[in-house]
């Protein structure tokens, strides 16, 4: 039988090999299961977890009492993910950093295989494995920097209407059967190298959410360390269930507002302005659409 990854109990003096920070917003039913799945990991690894709760009204904060290694931190209000996960930073006492989505099933040996490829590599700052969707199938969660043209196409829904537009920034031919160096990973299973977060710090806090991963892995790549998509760490990404809770036009209020600060921080001021210009419009069609939507549900 194989052995289990060694949970360190919170506030514990040694020193893990991994800390896994996971934020959560009311899906108490999927973050039960992620961490039932963390606590089944394999390896000779040892870890800690914690949970930032950003203000679940759904029970959330007392399910996690079912988890005693769980360290536990309960925000009044929700911070977004790269505040709540700075929290988490704060209190790592570990070498590499997991940030995972409350959302994600993650197999037994990922944990082990993720500590094992970054002690092995240390020019890597940034990792990702293959993950599947709940059916199946390949996630895409691998992206080219993004560039003005296709953010702009995204803001304007213009790829509803020529749906290989945007090709190039979606990665559309990668292979992900292949291990191989890339611009950016999905921010739903990031692992971190102890070099690079203790260099870095944690996430942009300017980041609400959305754009927060992709700003780090450019940060990690400009000090000349790789980001991987390694495939033999492998996890199920049940994909963005808490967005379904919220509406278009909120969900697109806070990815627009990124945007825009994703550029005004590393492309010339002009690209910012030009999304931040065409901003109010794609709001307009968020709202739009949430009429239409509200329409046909009553």
């Amino acid at each position: 039988m194989p052995s289990l990854v060694r949970w360190l109990e919170p506030q514990h003096a040694e020193r893990a090999d991994l800390a896994i920070i996971i934020v959560s917003l009311n899906v108490k039913e999927l973050l039960c299961a992620n961490l039932e799945a963390l606590f089944r990991s394999e390896g000779t690894i040892s870890a800690e977890v914690f949970v930032i709760d950003n203000g679940s009204q759904d029970g959330t904060q007392a399910s996690l009492t079912a988890f005693p290694l769980v360290t536990t931190i309960l925000n009044a209000k929700n911070l977004g993910f790269g505040g709540a996960n700075e929290q988490g930073f704060q209190r790592a006492n570990a070498r590499h950093v997991l940030l995972l989505n409350p959302d994600m099933r993650i197999d037994p040996d990922s944990l082990q295989k993720t500590v094992e490829y970054l002690d092995a590599h240390p020019d890597v700052g940034v990792l990702s494995g293959r993950l599947r969707k709940e059916d199946g199938s390949v996630l895409q969660s691998v992206r080219r920097f993004p560039d003005v043209w296709s953010q702009l196409c995204i803001l304007l829904k213009i790829p509803h209407l020529f749906p290989k537009i945007n090709q190039h920034y979606l990665y559309a031919d990668f292979s992900y059967e292949r291990e191989q160096s890339v611009d950016s990973v999905r921010g739903s299973y990031f692992a971190i190298q102890e070099r690079a977060w203790r260099t870095l710090g944690g996430l942009d806090p300017r980041y609400f959410i959305w754009f927060e991963e992709v700003d780090y892995c450019r940060q990690v790549k400009n000090r000349g360390w790789k980001v991987m998509h390694v495939p033999s760490i492998t996890a199920t990404d049940y994909v963005g269930r808490y967005f379904r809770q919220r509406s278009r036009i909120w969900a697109q209020w806070y990815f627009s507002q990124s945007m825009v600060k994703y550029f005004a921080k590393w492309e010339p001021w002009w690209q910012a302005t030009l999304l931040a210009t065409v901003r109010p419009f794609a709001l307009l069609m968020a709202v739009g659409a949430d009429v239409v939507q509200n329409i046909r549900s009553n």
